[in-house]
């Protein structure tokens, strides 16, 4: 079985040992893990799964680059005051306020022929630079940036492949830091007057930046697709509620954030299975119809700072799709797909009226 490409009929046990690590697919094992940081360390959250070949870790070192424990990977005593201080730029309040804004950008983008370079490409990255207070961003260069990040950390690459993302890798970091020691924006100029490092700060925004608009990009993508291979469905979609229902259920059987990752402190026993100390565990996120709720943003301390912001983005754009492009349908052959160890995603939805 692939680790990046099975599927959940693939398992044969809720925990299983597959490629060096164990994949815990049981909806109350993954929750007990998650909601224990204790036990199950986040400390692998962002390592990289291939190993970093020295050639492009020499590249990465002349950078300067470094991911320390700030957000996703950070179970020490300062994870609650940075989580609280990237919080702020998420309230309920700021992010509902986003939504005439979403569906502006979402009209903007209307009548392409392949909804994802279209539509859910940029408007993620857009929504949340404004968020953030990150101003004169080339989105282009950011997309560039935060897709092939994700390559590299997330990604089964060769060596050749690592050398030719790495350089991408290094610049967004050096970017990062540029803009923090020149107060360049309300999240840099809020890092900076809480005392947090430049390192500190790069590497927090790093994971940010790119989490918080290509998980939505991918969501966006999943969320269109299937919707458009449902005809009663996207008749209905323009009705009250029924887009955040849909929603609600791609994320439980068909999240884009397919796994994320922990390491044992210790010897566990998860659904009889008696798993080492140091063991790396694969949690599968993407749920079943009968899980109770879907844990497609984490649980516990780290869940996902912006998922009332992913899911207003998703549902305002399949509302607002559907009400003035009613006729659209898919067309061609399945698309390809991204495949990597926690992020799966369509990478194109082709349309026709």
């Amino acid at each position: 079985m692939d680790l990046f490409t099975f599927t959940r009929a693939e398992l044969t046990s809720p925990v299983q040992f597959v490629d060096g690590r164990w994949v815990v697919s049981a909806y109350d094992d993954v929750r007990a893990v998650l909601a224990d940081p204790v036990t199950f360390l986040p400390d692998n959250a962002l390592t990289a799964v291939t190993p970093v070949a020295p050639a492009a870790l020499r590249a990465l070192v002349r950078a300067r680059f470094s991911l320390p424990p700030t957000l996703a990977n950070n179970g020490s005593d300062s994870h609650a005051a940075l989580r609280r201080l990237v919080a702020s730029f998420f309230t309920p309040v700021r992010v509902a306020a986003a939504e005439p804004r979403i569906r502006s950008l979402v009209l903007e983008r209307l009548g392409g022929a392949d909804l994802v370079r279209s539509l859910a490409w940029d408007l993620p990255a857009i929504v949340l630079m404004e968020l953030l207070g990150l101003e004169n961003v080339d989105i282009p260069t950011l997309k560039r940036w935060s897709t092939g990040s994700l390559e590299f950390f997330w990604g089964d690459i060769t060596r050749e492949r690592q050398l030719e993302l790495v350089d991408d890798v290094g610049d967004f970091h050096q970017w990062l830091i540029k803009r923090y020691h020149a107060r360049d924006g309300e999240l840099f100029c809020a890092l900076a007057d809480a005392g947090v490092s430049a390192e500190d700060s790069a590497g927090l925004c790093y994971f940010l930046l790119i989490a918080g608009q290509e998980t939505t990009t991918q969501l966006l993508s999943t969320a269109l697709r299937r919707a458009l291979q449902d005809r009663a469905l996207w008749a209905r979609l323009a009705e009250p509620g029924v887009a955040e229902s849909f929603v609600e259920d791609v994320l439980r059987t068909d999240t884009p954030v397919v796994t994320w990752r922990r390491l044992t402190a210790r010897e566990v026993v998860l659904s009889s299975v008696r798993v080492p100390a140091g063991a790396e565990l694969v949690l599968l996120l993407s749920g079943k119809e009968t899980d109770p709720r879907h844990l497609a943003f984490g649980y516990g301390r780290h869940f996902c700072l912006g998922a009332g912001l992913a899911r207003l983005e998703a549902a305002v754009t399949l509302r607002t799709v559907a009400e003035h492009e009613p006729s659209l349908h898919l067309t061609g052959d399945d698309p390809e797909w991204l495949n990597l160890l926690s992020f799966r995603a369509p990478k194109s939805v082709t349309v026709a009226r």
